[in-house]
């Protein structure tokens, strides 16, 4: 009674299968991510068979149509199995699937192709044995492949099995209904009779239909199943609902001391090759429960150093089948995102780096993953899992040569949108710093973490102890390039992201030759989150840090690596926002140098020092007397800097010389 009453309605439970059910990794509210969660899960989990059932509506998604070929990056020496069912009912909401209108002969042709064993499932007169049948002939077919691979004799393309089972949709429901076919039909989708609580006809069809189930022969009047239906349920782990896969199979990383990765401060070190050693060590250490899901090439990214240690696990390539390899690449942001959802939901931990400007490919099965975290947060029985780490880099402040097209840091903002107890973006301003951020993340459990740095050589500005107290405050003055220390400043100067500070230092220099009576606070942040309000997110500063880092009444200028109608959000709750301004990505962009994109987008040093100076002037009057002569000037030098540009299809040599104050 509970069951049917609580059944999608206010107060009961949804009608998708979400993380309250007992065995779920995964909720299908939004089509075709099935598959690749499948074969994320069975992933180092040699014993493992996901039988995974795709409807023939999902089965027309773009992310599925990729995902058939996820079983080439299953080694069957070292990971389980997915069996694939195609089920083919013919029908969508109201329109015929493109499975639903090709025949066997079709079907066939085009599953062999991408590698597979197909066998139909079609015999509805003897539907049940027919699929035991098909289902004990994929065990076997799955058995005979990893037995050949386990004892040192694998097969070269193996075929996995794929059963295609073809029953008409809403079968064994309602026949006719208002002289229109139910059954066989779109007609049958989720509510075939609508009006069954008003309508006395259809209430009595639907009694019928549910006692053709034989309600009275399977359960005893308290509402419990008879013995003989308890007879045949698995005892234990061979229940779905209590495989521990599924809710408790958490195994934490080991990772090295980030510490002994660091650079000393002064040198100029890609972020990437710095982390690149660090996950190459986290490889070496974690040989079966930590995989890279990378839809563009770790080379382009400056990650390769973990090609000393392994290889892409890519079984059709004669260069790496059978390897152990802990790179999956496949040119598929949906594909790698649904591996790593099912990897890490079944325990282990992974990494998806990325060019920045298609991380937004992924934003909707990311936000649909956090909807499944936040529901099993609420569930009791459900225990921690790692979290799903992004690695965006390749930004759009160093494209170089690829252009508009590969300038786009939008997935910062999807994040945010996220629940505070889930969201985390970090936007470490050097190697060091990146260093001790990545360490976190790879160790945290149940967030979507955000890391956004730059795969170019940048300066090192913090030692490892400096990166380590201000990761862990998130934020600090930097007294280093700041006016005395950054007492008592006029304005507050504030970088985030690595471009963005180096900018921000540049400025705070040009200002000490230019104007000297300017007293400059510069600030880095490097934890996204502390900038919400107090008490919106788990790592917002209180009023008083806040006020400590930015001043009370000081204008504050903000160089934000993404889009700025997201920190103005962040900072909505906090008061005195009157005061201040904020500069990032602005849509401006097209092939050109690194520093002409921080003209276009109005986050250069000569922007972040007429902001510094306008600001500043309403509290210093030396500097209020000079504003508009310096101003103009510094105005003249950006113009200057561009001419140069257009003229010598480049940078000046210098531009990102390290800032000297001397």
């Amino acid at each position: 009674k509970k069951l049917i009453s609580r059944f999608s309605v206010p107060g009961g439970f949804p009608s998708h299968i979400n993380a309250e059910t007992p065995g779920a990794i995964h909720e299908g509210g939004e089509l075709g991510y099935a598959l690749s969660v499948s074969f994320g899960a069975v992933m180092d989990n040699p014993d493992l068979i996901v039988a995974c059932v795709v409807g023939d509506g999902e089965a027309e998604t773009g992310p599925t149509a990729t995902a058939w070929h996820a079983m080439k990056y299953i080694d069957p020496a070292e990971s389980g199995a997915v069996l694939p069912i195609l089920h083919v009912n013919g029908f969508k909401i109201s329109e015929r699937t493109i499975a639903g209108v090709m025949d066997n002969k079709e079907t066939i042709a085009l599953y062999t192709g991408y590698g597979y064993q197909v066998r139909i499932v079609e015999d509805i007169d003897d539907i049940h044995n027919d699929l035991a049948a098909s289902l004990d002939w994929a065990v076997a077919e799955i058995k005979k492949i990893q037995q050949a691979a386990r004892s040192g004799s694998p097969i070269v393309k193996p075929r996995w099995p794929m059963l295609v089972l073809r029953t008409p949709k809403g079968w064994t429901g309602p026949k006719v209904h208002n002289g229109e076919f139910i059954e066989g039909s779109f007609r049958s989708h989720q509510v075939p009779l609508p009006e069954a609580k008003t309508n006395t006809k259809e209430l009595q069809m639907l009694q019928k239909w549910l006692e053709s189930y034989g309600p009275k022969e399977l359960f005893n009047r308290n509402g419990s199943p008879v013995d003989a239906i308890m007879k045949i349920v698995p005892e234990g782990g061979k229940r779905m609902g209590m495989r521990d896969e599924s809710y408790k199979a958490y195994q934490p990383l080991k990772t090295p001391d980030w510490r002994k990765f660091t650079f000393e401060s002064g040198q100029e070190i890609s972020c990437m090759k710095a982390i690149g050693q660090f996950i190459k060590e986290v490889v070496v250490q974690n040989p079966k429960t930590f995989r890279i899901f990378s839809p563009d090439e770790l080379v382009s990214n400056k990650l390769d150093a973990v090609f000393d240690v392994t290889g892409r696990n890519f079984q059709w390539d004669v260069a790496s089948r059978a390897q152990g390899g802990r790179v999956i690449e496949i040119l598929s942001e949906h594909t790698c995102q649904g591996m790593l959802q099912g990897y890490t939901l079944t325990g282990r931990t992974g990494l998806f780096p990325s060019y920045e400007a298609f991380l937004g490919i992924v934003h909707t099965m990311m936000v649909q993953y956090a909807k499944f975290c936040k529901m099993a947060s609420e569930t009791t029985w459900r225990e921690p899992c790692g979290s799903l780490n992004y690695l965006e880099t390749s930004t759009w402040t160093r494209q170089e040569h690829n252009g508009f097209s590969h300038q786009n840091p939008s997935f910062i903002g999807a994040v945010l949108n996220l629940k505070a107890q889930f969201a985390r973006v970090y936007l470490p301003p050097d190697a060091n710093c990146f260093l001790s951020t990545i360490s976190h993340c790879l160790r945290a459990k149940n967030y979507v973490n955000l890391m956004v740095g730059s795969k170019q050589p940048t300066p090192v500005w913090l030692s490892k102890e400096e990166a380590e107290k201000h990761c862990v405050a998130g934020a600090s003055v930097w007294k280093f390039c700041s006016v005395d220390q950054g007492v008592d400043p006029d304005v507050v100067l504030v970088g985030i992201g690595v471009e963005m500070t180096f900018e921000v230092i540049a400025a705070a220099a040009l200002l000490r030759k230019l104007m000297p009576d300017l007293r400059v606070r510069v600030v880095n942040v490097t934890d996204l989150m502390i900038m919400s309000p107090y008490g919106k997110h788990p790592h917002a500063l209180t009023k008083d840090s806040f006020e400590a880092l930015f001043t009370t009444d000081r204008h504050i200028h903000f160089n934000y690596h993404g889009y700025p109608i997201e920190l103005r959000g962040l900072l909505g709750g906090r008061p005195g926002t009157d005061r201040i301004t904020i500069e990032g990505y602005a849509e401006e962009g097209t092939t050109t140098s690194p520093f002409d994109m921080m003209l276009c987008n109005r986050t250069s040093r000569f922007d972040v020092a007429i902001a510094a100076i306008r600001g500043g002037a309403y509290f210093n009057k030396r500097v209020a007397v000079d504003a508009h002569e310096v101003v103009s000037y510094i105005k003249h030098l950006a113009q200057k800097e561009r001419e140069y540009i257009y003229k010598n299809g480049k940078d000046q040599d210098d531009i990102f010389a390290i800032p000297k104050f001397d």
